[in-house]
Protein backbone atom coordinates (compact mmCIF):
# COMPACT_ATOMS: atom_id res chain seq x y z
CA UNK A 1 0.00 0.00 0.00
CA UNK A 2 1.00 3.51 -1.05
CA UNK A 3 2.27 5.38 2.02
CA UNK A 4 2.14 9.22 0.95
CA UNK A 5 4.09 12.15 2.49
CA UNK A 6 5.10 15.58 1.66
CA UNK A 7 8.19 17.27 2.31
CA UNK A 8 8.41 21.07 2.27
CA UNK A 9 12.11 22.05 1.49
CA UNK A 10 13.56 25.58 2.00
CA UNK A 11 17.39 27.37 2.12
CA UNK A 12 18.10 27.73 5.80
CA UNK A 13 19.53 30.23 8.15
CA UNK A 14 22.15 30.55 11.31
CA UNK A 15 18.93 32.19 12.55
CA UNK A 16 16.80 29.54 14.39
CA UNK A 17 13.62 31.94 14.00
CA UNK A 18 14.06 31.67 10.24
CA UNK A 19 12.28 28.26 9.65
CA UNK A 20 9.01 29.46 11.93
CA UNK A 21 7.19 30.36 8.30
CA UNK A 22 8.07 26.87 6.93
CA UNK A 23 7.24 24.83 9.65
CA UNK A 24 3.66 27.52 9.90
CA UNK A 25 3.18 25.97 6.45
CA UNK A 26 3.60 22.66 7.34
CA UNK A 27 1.20 23.17 10.54
CA UNK A 28 -1.20 24.85 8.56
CA UNK A 29 -1.18 21.44 6.06
CA UNK A 30 -1.87 19.31 9.38
CA UNK A 31 -4.64 21.40 10.09
CA UNK A 32 -6.54 21.61 6.86
CA UNK A 33 -5.38 18.21 6.60
CA UNK A 34 -5.01 16.12 9.82
CA UNK A 35 -4.22 12.51 8.22
CA UNK A 36 -1.40 13.94 6.03
CA UNK A 37 2.78 13.12 6.73
CA UNK A 38 3.97 16.54 6.17
CA UNK A 39 7.98 17.54 7.13
CA UNK A 40 10.41 20.25 6.30
CA UNK A 41 13.78 20.38 5.23
CA UNK A 42 16.55 22.57 4.77
CA UNK A 43 19.59 22.89 2.01
CA UNK A 44 22.18 23.82 4.54
CA UNK A 45 22.02 25.68 8.28
CA UNK A 46 19.03 24.51 9.73
CA UNK A 47 18.16 20.65 10.81
CA UNK A 48 17.21 18.13 9.48
CA UNK A 49 19.16 18.29 5.36
CA UNK A 50 16.78 16.59 2.82
CA UNK A 51 18.86 13.75 2.82
CA UNK A 52 17.88 12.97 6.77
CA UNK A 53 14.54 13.96 6.18
CA UNK A 54 13.64 11.24 3.47
CA UNK A 55 15.82 8.58 5.68
CA UNK A 56 13.59 9.22 8.10
CA UNK A 57 10.06 8.40 6.09
CA UNK A 58 11.33 5.66 4.63
CA UNK A 59 12.38 4.25 7.46
CA UNK A 60 8.84 4.97 8.56
CA UNK A 61 7.49 2.96 5.87
CA UNK A 62 6.63 5.89 3.02
CA UNK A 63 6.66 5.07 -0.54
CA UNK A 64 6.28 8.43 -2.29
CA UNK A 65 6.90 11.79 -1.43
CA UNK A 66 6.04 14.85 -2.90
CA UNK A 67 9.03 17.23 -2.39
CA UNK A 68 8.00 21.12 -2.77
CA UNK A 69 10.64 23.65 -3.10
CA UNK A 70 9.62 26.73 -0.64
CA UNK A 71 11.43 29.30 -2.77
CA UNK A 72 9.61 32.49 -4.18
CA UNK A 73 12.55 32.65 -7.54
CA UNK A 74 14.55 29.95 -9.01
CA UNK A 75 17.81 30.29 -8.80
CA UNK A 76 20.61 28.23 -8.37
CA UNK A 77 19.28 26.11 -5.48
CA UNK A 78 15.96 24.99 -7.39
CA UNK A 79 17.82 24.57 -10.80
CA UNK A 80 21.11 22.60 -9.72
CA UNK A 81 21.49 21.83 -6.12
CA UNK A 82 18.06 20.63 -5.38
CA UNK A 83 17.96 17.77 -8.54
CA UNK A 84 21.57 16.93 -7.48
CA UNK A 85 20.03 15.77 -4.61
CA UNK A 86 16.97 14.31 -5.56
CA UNK A 87 19.04 12.21 -7.92
CA UNK A 88 21.19 11.33 -5.19
CA UNK A 89 17.88 10.06 -3.26
CA UNK A 90 16.52 8.56 -6.07
CA UNK A 91 19.70 6.08 -6.26
CA UNK A 92 19.90 5.62 -2.49
CA UNK A 93 16.41 4.96 -2.48
CA UNK A 94 15.48 2.55 -5.41
CA UNK A 95 11.65 1.49 -3.75
CA UNK A 96 10.93 5.53 -3.11
CA UNK A 97 9.11 7.55 -5.77
CA UNK A 98 10.05 11.34 -5.08
CA UNK A 99 8.25 13.87 -6.97
CA UNK A 100 9.90 17.17 -7.32
CA UNK A 101 7.23 20.13 -7.83
CA UNK A 102 8.43 23.61 -8.96
CA UNK A 103 9.15 26.04 -6.51
CA UNK A 104 6.26 27.66 -4.64
CA UNK A 105 6.88 31.08 -5.94
CA UNK A 106 5.72 29.57 -9.44
CA UNK A 107 2.18 28.81 -8.53
CA UNK A 108 -0.62 30.85 -9.77
CA UNK A 109 -2.29 30.48 -6.63
CA UNK A 110 0.89 31.82 -4.72
CA UNK A 111 1.61 34.50 -7.09
CA UNK A 112 -2.27 35.89 -6.76
CA UNK A 113 -2.45 35.76 -2.87
CA UNK A 114 1.26 37.36 -2.77
CA UNK A 115 -0.61 40.35 -4.95
CA UNK A 116 -3.66 40.30 -2.71
CA UNK A 117 -1.44 40.88 0.08
CA UNK A 118 0.54 43.47 -1.08
CA UNK A 119 -2.36 45.68 -2.50
CA UNK A 120 -3.88 44.85 1.28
Amino acid sequence: MEQHATVLFAHGSRDPLWSLPIEAVAARMQAIEPQCVVRCAYLELTQPDLTSAVAALAEAGITTITLIPMFLGVGRHARQDLPLLVAQLDSQYPDLTIELRPAIGEDPLVIDLLARTALG
